[in-house]
Parts: structure tokens; sequence; C-alpha cells
């Protein structure tokens, strides 16, 4: 027990595990520790459900219309980041699914280079430039079958009612 009166709070995100044909879809993006390999992922919005984040997040970061067929698990990292003396836990929930083609004339979102497609045996070689571990984590998790239905996932109304501050 600590007695920091601060609540401890994880940062949680969503990340889109998407396989054709063998390859997986991944992004290139620029970090602050420089170009890295991420799945396309980022921080759920208030107000917005797991699917819903998720979604978006794969239209932003790929440009394709994101389908998802089943969760794949929750997932916890921390990633400590010395240059800005920053300690952060994710809590990642990781969802399966396809895709559409490519949106004509889409932008990529800030920070994103490009997309590109590897093998599982390019992704583990290429886990030095992983964004975090579980970059590899989800698609090995995703190879082995892991699925769970997206009704595991509930979420009450009260999530889209107005904040009401005191």
């Amino acid at each position: 027990m600590s007695n920091n009166t601060e609540r401890w709070k994880p940062a949680v995100t969503v990340a889109a595990i998407i396989e054709e044909q063998g390859r997986y879809l991944l992004v290139e993006e620029e970090t602050p520790e420089g170009l890295q390999l991420n799945n396309p992922a980022g921080h759920l919005d208030p107000g917005e459900s797991p699917l819903e984040g998720v979604v978006r997040e794969a239209l932003e970061e790929t440009g394709r219309h994101f389908r998802p067929e089943a969760l794949l698990g929750l997932y916890m990292a921390r990633f400590v980041r010395p240059s800005r003396l920053e300690d952060v836990t994710y809590l990642r929930l990781a969802f399966t699914g396809t895709v559409s083609e490519p949106v004509p004339g889409w932008v990529l979102d800030k920070g994103i280079v490009r997309t590109v497609w590897l093998s599982l045996e390019e992704v583990r070689a290429s886990a030095a430039r992983h964004r975090s571990p579980l970059v590899l984590r989800c698609i090995e998790d995703h190879r082995a079958g892991r699925r769970l239905p997206l009704e595991a996932l509930q979420i009450d109304p009260s999530l889209y009612e107005p904040c009401v501050k005191n």
C-alpha cells in the first residue's frame, strides 16, 4: 500500500491485429525513441467504447475500415521513457478482424509514416523496432488462435451520457 493519495490509472489503449494471407498489418510511426513499428493502436477516448475506439484508430492510422470479429485479449505492459522521466502502464484491449481496401485519398494520422504488411517471421525479426513488447505478443496470440467473443465486452449506456461536473 502506498502513501500516495492520487489514484493510479493505467493508460487504456485499443489495438487492431489484422492478418491477411499470413501477413500482419503494422504501422511505422515516428516516436521520441525513433521510427518504430506498432499494431494500429491508440488511446481510448472519453465516451467511446473499445469497439468504437479500435475502429476509429485503425482508420486513422491505416486509412482502412476495420471490422472487429473477436477480442484477442487484455494486455498490460509498463513503459519507462528516460528522456521524459515518464513511467506509464498501458492496459491494451486487442481485437482481431478484417479491413477494407485503403480509402482513396486518406491521409494517415500525424506521426504515421506508412503501413506495412509483414510475415510472422518478419515481425519477429523486427522486435527491436517494436513500440512495445505487446506488438509481437498480440500477433503470437492471434497466430495461436486465441479468440474471445465480442460479447465478452459489455458497455453500459451510461458511457454515452453527458458528464456532470460538480
